[in-house]
Formats: C-alpha cells, structure tokens, sequence
C-alpha cells in the first residue's frame, strides 16, 4: 500500500490530492491512509498534509550514492572504500566484520538507516531513514593499546571542526566526544577496539550526526537536549558533502597525529571545547565521583580535572554533568 500511495502522490505533479480521492484508490480507510502517509515520512519523504487539500508531495529523501560522495572526497586512504547500505542494525557490526575479514584501513560503511544504533555506554542512537549520517570506518595505526583514547578526540575534533565550516553553527565539544550546540547534542562518536596480547589489531570509528531530522523524528523527551543540524540551522544539509568534509579533516588531523603526535590535536580539541573551566560533577563507570572543574587534557589525552581542595586528578572515563542544582 505505501508503494502504491507514493505512487498516486507522484502522478499529481506536487499538486495536492484529496484524502478522501486517496482513500477510495487504494480502498482504505482515511486513517490508513494517514499511517502510511507517516511511514512515508518516517523515511525521509516530506509530505504537505492540509485538512482542506490533502497531500502533497514536497521533496523525496537524498539518496547516497559512491559517485556523489567519491567526487567530493580529497583523501587518499579514508573513504576510498566504501560500502554503501540500506537498513542496517549498525554499522559498527557491520564495519568489525569487516575488520575481522581484513579489510583495510579507511574502509567505511555507511547505511541509509540503523535499526540498532548505538552510542557510548550501549544508549540507543535514533537513526531514521534518509536523514542522517550513519557511518562507521576502520582504523589501523600503530600505536601503544593505552593511547587508543586519544582517537576519539581527534574524531571530535575533525567532526566539530568539518561540521562548523560546512554549517557556520557554532559547535562546541562536550568532553570526551559529544558535539553540542547550546548545550544540545547534534552527534555521537563512539570508537570500539580490538587487541591481541596487548597488540592493537583495529579500531572501528563510528559516527552519527543528525542532520535532516525533524522534530516529529524525536521523541518529545529529547527535545530539550537534542538537535539536529537542519533544526539548528534551519536548512537542510547534503550528506554527502558532509561525510566528504568529515573525512577530509580526519585524515588530515590523522597524518598530524602520526608524524607529531597527540600535541597538536589536544590543542585544538581545548580549543573547541565547552567544558573546561565550568564547575562539573563526573561520575566513573566504577561509581566514583568526582567534582572540581576540567582545565584541560594530558600529554596521553585524560581529563584533567581540579577539585575544590586544588588538586588536580586525571579522569580516563566519565559521564559528566552539573553539578547538582544547576541542572537546565
């Protein structure tokens, strides 16, 4: 049926038609009609719904294709290898396979929808249809197991620093990876290991932005602490431009990375911070809680956070939050 409505949308030529004339075409209720008219939209069509016109056809959803992300890609390792897929239950899984079969590095998986999407501490991500950038991409580099931390900072900072270019928004990085923009969150990074006796085989990079989602995308809960590039920015945004853009400042801070080491890539993730120096309440995956005000990162990428009394503790991993009373 949704096939078949999508059908009698495109015939009238963006006009609107009727959702009684639709209703008696396909031989449904009107309220049928309406649910197929939502999962139209749930994968990315945009339909004009007036109770005095109908519906109307008003845009289609972009679809990813290897010409119009390689045309626009000016790197030579990461990208170059693309798999491109429709619904998927996450490209993390679906990159480690890969990974595991030996694909090389820079090897990216980039699906049009996840149905299991995944951020940091196994939270669910929202990914519809169409409307965001769902990718993940394999890394190699030689470097010791416990610097492995230092790359997802140098992925929030290639993803803020592509992502403001491209919008003109003002983006800022919520320690370790969160990209938010006045204090909601438009994207999740999530980077997931393999070692062997201490060796380093691999590291999966995923990264999910929301770009064209709609408020209707989001659960009325998340309002008030997510966002998406299009609603910040009031326009829509090419998905391709924007995991070329991406890409392109990632291997560009990669090489960086590799020939200078962390210094540079602590410097411009400080930079673009928007914790440091703001009073905050960091909570272990241990349990342990510690309070005090982030100054900065170490040479090996921790947090460095002073606490009342001035000392100043390291922080591998937390969660981060304000400090009570202060929430909002």
């Amino acid at each position: 049926m949704r096939e078949r409505l999508l059908g009698l949308l495109e015939e009238s030529d963006d006009r609107f038609v009727s959702g009684e004339l639709l209703s008696q075409r396909l031989g449904v209720s009107r309220t049928a009609v309406w649910k197929q008219v939502r999962k139209l939209e749930d994968e990315g069509y945009t339909i004009e719904a007036s109770r005095k016109l109908g519906y109307r056809l008003a845009g289609r959803p972009e679809q990813l294709t290897l010409t119009s992300l390689l045309t626009k890609l000016r790197t030579n390792t990461f990208g170059q290898r693309v798999k491109l897929l429709g619904a998927v239950d996450s490209t993390q899984n679906a990159a480690q396979r890969l990974a595991e079969e030996g694909a090389p590095e820079g090897t990216l998986v980039v699906a049009e929808q996840q149905l299991q999407g995944r951020g940091r501490m196994g939270r669910p991500w929202i990914s519809p249809k169409g409307k965001g950038v769902w990718m993940s991409f394999i890394l190699r580099p030689s470097i010791p197991l416990p610097f492995t931390p230092q790359l997802t900072l140098l992925a929030a900072v290639a993803l803020c620093r592509s992502l403001r270019r491209l919008t003109g928004l003002d983006i800022g990085i919520k320690w370790p990876n969160d990209l938010l923009i006045d204090g909601k969150k438009i994207s999740g990074i999530l980077l997931e290991s393999s070692a062997e006796e201490e060796r380093l085989k691999y590291v999966v990079a995923g990264i999910g932005i929301s770009l064209n989602l709609d408020a209707s995308d989001y659960p009325p809960d998340m309002l008030a602490k997510a966002v998406s590039l299009k609603l910040a920015a009031g326009r829509p945004f090419d998905r391709s431009e924007t995991i070329a853009e991406f890409l392109n400042e990632f291997e560009e801070l990669y090489l960086l990375y590799g020939e200078e080491g962390f210094g540079p890539i602590r410097t411009l993730w400080e930079a673009l911070s928007v914790s440091l120096d703001k009073p905050c309440v960091l909570t272990t995956p241990q349990g342990s809680v510690i309070e005090g005000s982030p100054v900065g990162l170490a040479d090996t990428g921790e947090l460095l956070v002073k606490r009342e009394d001035g000392k100043v503790v390291h922080v591998f991993s937390a969660e981060m939050g304000l400090p009570e009373g202060r929430e909002g």
